[in-house]
């Protein structure tokens, strides 16, 4: 069943039972309300009577020195006529339950239960049915020294119970017009409340197939409301997840396609030298001429399976670290790259002071391949700026720029990637792999350093090591 169907049926099912339990307590306590006090009143004129009565027997030697039974029949004769009530009925019957005064005018089947044992100073009152009307029966005994009379004041209350059918009558009428007017009001009531969750089914089987940025636009502050905010920032998580996946996967794929190519140029030089020294037949000149290129391509193979074991123990040992001079490990990084910076007459300068907690071989490492990166991207008789200072963070920053030829905007994003060249033929000239700046980044991730590159074609590049 449809959440609006489940709304719909549960609100009329609790509307019903609801509406009828409080109808019917309400109705049952307005007729018992009814029914008291027509009791209250049959049991005060009952008592008004009575007393009447009893004050007429006391006096009774006013009349005659005998009393007479019949001045009980003309004394009720005039009440009844004086109240003018044809509700009301008086009966006196005597012990043997013969009448004295009635002016009951309808049959009485059954037993008189209320005539049993009549008291004298308690009233009894008893409520049945005779035929089609109901009457209140109260009785008490009237006592006489010629004997004892049994005294029954009775009053047609089937008004009460007629009324009562009226009002359930009615009641039953309202029920049904209200339901009515409930069942249409709900329908719609129903679907105006479900409607945002019909977008959001329709939003998630957009999403099903394949589009993770659509997005419901509910203006509400329910439940509802919340759950759809809820569901687009799920929907732009889910979004971002699959671009990071998506990225992750091209990164991946760019990385064995790379790795490929770096792997296949070497084996190529080395299987076809190999064939060729094989298929030629010997001469000193030749046979050394083709081992050379087979054992420099060898090392090349061997340079890279190093540093892809770099690459491997970065992201599984632990590090002892220490705070360490910069400027020192920046000198010591000049010495070695010397040759380079003379051969292509590059100065190569160094600014400031600073110390970090670093680990010196890995941080020696990172370094001395941003220097190098730099040395290969120089134009000559150009310079190397190396600089330290701290920054509005009080943080230690490592800034290494040149004058060379640049990173394109489009490549920057990927030059810490394994195996990325953005000049493919002047990295391998240099012999490299592409692995340089993908161990710069591992090597700054474990100091929990930041890597910052900024570049611009043919005016250089600016690398900052930002440490904690």
């Amino acid at each position: 069943m449809k959440f609006w169907k489940k709304i719909f049926v549960y609100s009329l099912v609790l509307f019903l039972i609801v509406f009828n339990i409080g109808g019917i307590f309400l109705l049952e306590n307005s007729h018992n309300l009814s029914l008291n006090r027509e009791i209250e009143r049959g049991l005060s004129e009952h008592s008004s009577i009575y007393s009447g009565v009893k004050m007429i027997i006391k006096d009774r030697k006013t009349y005659s020195q005998v009393f007479e039974k019949n001045v009980l029949e003309i004394m009720m004769k005039r009440y009844l006529e004086s109240s003018n009530d044809e509700k009301i009925y008086i009966e006196i019957l005597d012990k043997d339950n013969n009448e004295i005064f009635s002016n009951i005018d309808m049959e009485i089947e059954g037993e008189r239960v209320e005539l049993k044992n009549p008291l004298v100073d308690r009233r009894r009152y008893i409520i049945r049915d005779v035929g089609d009307q109901t009457f209140l029966y109260i009785t008490n005994l009237l006592k006489l020294e010629e004997g004892d009379l049994k005294f029954s004041y009775v009053r047609d209350i089937t008004y009460l119970y007629e009324d009562r059918k009226k009002q359930y009558y009615f009641f039953i009428q309202l029920e049904l017009i209200s339901f009515v007017l409930l069942a249409v009001g709900m329908y719609f009531l129903s679907k105006y409340i479900t409607k945002p969750i019909h977008k959001l089914i329709h939003a998630t089987q957009i999403i099903t197939n394949g589009s993770y940025s659509e997005t419901v636009n509910i203006n509400t502050e329910d439940e509802v409301g919340i759950l759809a905010s809820n569901f687009n920032k799920m929907a732009t998580a889910v979004e971002e997840k699959i671009n990071e996946l998506e990225k992750s996967a091209n990164k991946k794929q760019r990385f064995i396609d790379n790795f490929t190519h770096e792997i296949k140029t070497p084996l190529t030089s080395i299987i076809g030298y190999a064939d060729f020294l094989l298929a030629t037949k010997y001469n000193e000149e030749i046979f050394i001429k083709g081992m050379n290129h087979i054992l420099n391509e060898g090392k090349q193979l061997e340079k890279l399976s190093i540093k892809m074991m770099d690459l491997v123990l970065l992201k599984k040992e632990d590090f002892d670290m220490k705070n360490e001079n910069l400027e020192d490990i920046l000198l010591e990084i000049k010495q070695t790259v010397t040759p380079k910076l003379e051969g292509k007459n590059i100065n190569l300068n160094i600014y400031g002071n600073g110390q970090a907690l670093v680990e010196r071989d890995l941080v020696k490492t990172l370094i001395a391949n941003l220097i190098d990166n730099a040395i290969k991207a120089s134009y000559e008789n150009s310079k190397i700026d190396s600089k330290l200072y701290k920054d509005e963070d009080n943080k230690t920053v490592l800034e290494i720029k040149d004058e060379g030829i640049g990173i394109d905007k489009e490549d920057l994003e990927k030059v810490l990637e394994p195996f990325y060249m953005v000049d493919k033929s002047r990295t391998r000239k240099n012999n490299g792999a592409g692995l340089g700046l993908s161990i710069c980044s591992e090597i700054s991730k474990i100091h929990k350093a930041k890597l910052r590159i900024e570049s611009k074609i043919n005016y250089g590049t600016v690398v900052r090591i930002i440490f904690p």
